[in-house]
């Protein structure tokens, strides 16, 4: 008769061996993987994971996306195979704590940064507004945009559930700072149909020291002190008052910058017009501004202008193009 024992020594190992292999080749999983499980339970509050370890793993319901949700199956089915991130180390009872939301979460700024790369315009519904400008989703992040980069006449609570087009100012992840524009996307698709060189009616929306600011169209345009007019002027208050409709020249499109630069200089008959008559400045636009382009057109080929038309840019204030500072609004949404 085979006892045990006997069966124990013509096999080569016992039960105790048996165990140890198992061991040996049991998976050791780490906080930070990313694996293949299957779904085999689905709780009130959480889904137990198979992923191959000696004990279930657990993703509770705050992990499951990266967007609220209210129910686990919304995301997941019973016997689903999908990846999961691993979250936290083995507890007390040898269970592992599993997300998606960490996987949606490092593909969402994978995203962004390609779309900054490539420039792109997107579009996001506000879903709120703070004293600091709006909060938008893009890509399931939260994104901020700054007051001054939102460019609308409404007030900022009316803008809840419009659907705005924006640029990308900045995509931080380990600052976890997704900051956008409205104003640069809007003066993009602006610049599009405007060319250097191009008279264009607008409305002084604001005076500063350094210039007026002048809506043409939905966008601002600067129209630079030094750009007023070839006479000295000490003020822009002593030529505009806010609200005045002006006839200006677009003298520069800067694209990346989002900013337009005008001029009224460059349409004056006679030096001074726009202090002492711009009237006749307006009517006389057109043609001037075609004199303008033809002495550019003559600057490029080489050829030297009839009359030399002096062209001043300057540079707008830095601190006109500074983003506010980003309130705690902006951080993630745990």
């Amino acid at each position: 008769m085979t006892n045990q024992n006997t069966l124990a020594m013509d096999v080569g190992f016992t039960h105790e061996d048996f165990a140890a292999l198992l061991d040996k080749y049991d998976y050791h999983f780490s906080p930070g993987d990313v694996v293949a499980g299957t779904v085999f339970s689905l709780e009130p509050r959480g889904a137990l994971i198979d992923i191959g370890a000696k004990t279930a793993a657990y993703i509770p319901i705050q992990e499951m996306s990266i967007n609220r949700i209210d129910a686990p199956e919304e995301v997941l089915q019973s016997n689903e195979t999908r990846e999961f991130f691993i979250l936290a180390d083995e507890n007390e009872d040898g269970q592992l704590t599993l997300s998606i939301r960490r996987i949606e979460y490092m593909r969402a700024w994978e995203r962004v940064r390609q779309l900054q790369a490539e420039d792109a315009t997107v579009r996001s519904l506000v879903f709120a507004t703070n004293r600091g400008g709006a909060l938008v989703r893009i890509e399931g992040l939260r994104g901020f945009i700054p007051g001054s980069h939102i460019s609308t006449r409404k007030p900022k609570e009316d803008l809840v559930g419009e659907e705005l087009p924006l640029k990308f100012l900045e995509v931080d992840e380990e600052r976890n700072r997704l900051v956008l524009s409205h104003r640069r996307a809007l003066v993009e698709r602006k610049m599009n149909r405007l060319e250097v060189g191009e008279v264009v009616i607008g409305t002084v929306r604001g005076i500063k020291p350094y210039g007026a600011f002048i809506d043409i169209g939905g966008v601002s345009g600067l129209l630079h002190i030094s750009e007023i007019s070839h006479d000295h002027i000490d003020t822009p208050h002593s030529v505009f008052n806010v609200n005045d409709e002006v006839k200006v020249m677009i003298i520069d499109l800067d694209a990346e910058r989002g900013r337009i630069s005008l001029s009224t200089k460059q349409l004056e008959p006679e030096p001074g017009d726009m202090v002492k008559n711009p009237q006749v400045v307006y009517d006389k636009a057109e043609e001037m501004a075609a004199k303008y382009r033809e002495n550019m057109k003559q600057q490029q080929n080489g050829t030297p202008p009839a009359v030399e038309i002096p062209v001043v840019v300057d540079e707008i204030p830095a601190a006109t193009e500074e983003i506010e500072e980003i309130p705690e609004a902006i951080e993630e949404v745990e």
